[in-house]
């Protein structure tokens, strides 16, 4: 679940994107002595600053642009751990190119207490900075703050620490137990506090997607809805290796019950009741960046029994039984498994990929929880 794991790092030597309402216009080629992960280098291309337009028609309002822009922030909670292990200065520093070109400022780090390493950060509108472009107010569909949350980092400071966390969640599918879930928790609810669950978003990628799917679901049975956009999220584990064998003796043993004279007061046992409280309730629909040639998200695209995905529709809710969520699909057959799993994908130029609505078996039984039983509660020492 590597994004960034090179372990020589060239000298940067190279300042971020332009000013105001122009393109930030990015170098054509890597020239040396520029840090391969300067915005300029390796940020993406052709993407606008907002300007005084984006108050008559806001481009946080397409799509590709709004998962280019959380994308770029996710890769700045990388870099800012990056930039703490290489000591650079604020005046050196990396990540700041990745949020400032699209006007929003750093409010907070999400610091590991077990390790010290940045894993998230928390990203507000800089109302200031767009007043100084004549931006006079907020795009609509921009969010006021972004909680943005790396993945694992192949570096010997934070490298312990990543791998705990992967592990956990490959051996239970839940990262409760670590002290960045309830890091993030306590992020999340503060800044859906301060500017309401509406106007925000959490987004993470591999593992960082990971805990940002689990803090946002756990929100969501609360009844705070919040915006999420996963990138390369986990999809396998031991838990539901060991899960599905259950369900198949499960479907097995219901194929022999069916067989068997049952009583009258038994047959037609549907709860009506439950069905119409998952009818009658708001749905959480996260949105999922999955490549088919990654193995460790691609099981999202697994449909869940005859459910077939319905493609192009915005606003779906979910049947009964089964759970939405808005899947974005890349397909460009046979690629590495760092290209597959890598977050610079989410905002190149040859970027093709098919959106759906997914009744997934994954999604649905992940989200299901959401609908049954009162919230769960964490428990238990924080390792």
């Amino acid at each position: 679940m590597a994004q960034l794991g090179e372990d020589e790092i060239l000298k940067s030597t190279g300042g971020g994107g332009s000013e105001g309402g122009e393109k930030v216009v990015l170098m054509e080629n890597k020239e040396e002595g520029h840090h391969p992960y300067a915005f300029h280098v390796s940020g993406p291309r052709n993407v606008s600053s907002p300007n005084w337009r984006d108050l008559i028609s806001s481009s946080w309002k397409d799509g590709n642009y709004k998962r280019t822009v959380i994308a770029c922030f996710i890769q700045a909670v990388y870099l800012l751990e990056l930039d703490r292990q290489e000591k650079r200065t604020p005046e050196n520093a990396l990540a700041p190119k990745w949020w400032i070109p699209f006007k929003y400022k750093l409010v907070q780090t999400l610091v590991d207490e077990r390790d010290g390493s940045i894993y998230g950060g928390i990203l507000e509108w800089d109302r200031s900075a767009a007043l100084a472009d004549f931006v006079l107010m907020r795009p609509s569909g921009a969010p006021r703050a972004v909680l943005a949350l790396r993945g694992t980092l192949l570096k010997s400071p934070t490298i312990r620490r990543d791998i705990e966390d992967d592990l956990r969640f490959l051996a239970w599918e839940s990262l409760k137990g670590s002290v960045r879930f309830h890091g993030a928790m306590k992020a999340l609810k503060s800044v859906a506090e301060k500017y309401g669950s509406s106007s925000i978003c959490i987004a993470g990628h591999s593992l960082g997607a990971g805990f940002a799917l689990q803090v946002g679901k756990a929100l969501a049975k609360e009844g705070i809805y919040v915006e999420a956009h996963l990138f390369n999220p986990p999809s396998v584990s031991l838990a539901m290796s060991f899960r599905n064998i259950g369900e198949k003796a499960g479907f097995v043993w219901k194929r022999v019950k069916s067989m068997l004279p049952l009583n009258s007061e038994n047959q037609g046992s549907t709860d009506p009741a439950a069905t119409s409280i998952i009818a009658g309730m708001k749905q959480w629909v996260p949105h999922l960046y999955v490549n088919n040639s990654d193995y460790i998200c691609c099981y999202y695209t697994d449909p869940d029994g005859a459910e077939n995905s319905q493609t192009e529709k915005e606003n779906t809710r979910p049947c009964s039984g089964n759970f939405a969520a808005k899947l974005f699909v890349m397909s460009k057959g046979n690629q590495k498994f760092l290209e597959a799993h890598g977050l610079e994908q989410w905002w190149s130029d040859d970027l093709e990929m098919q959106m759906a609505v997914q009744h997934s078996k994954l999604i649905s039984r992940q989200l299901k929880s959401l609908y049954s039983g009162p919230p769960q509660q964490t428990q238990g020492k924080l390792q």
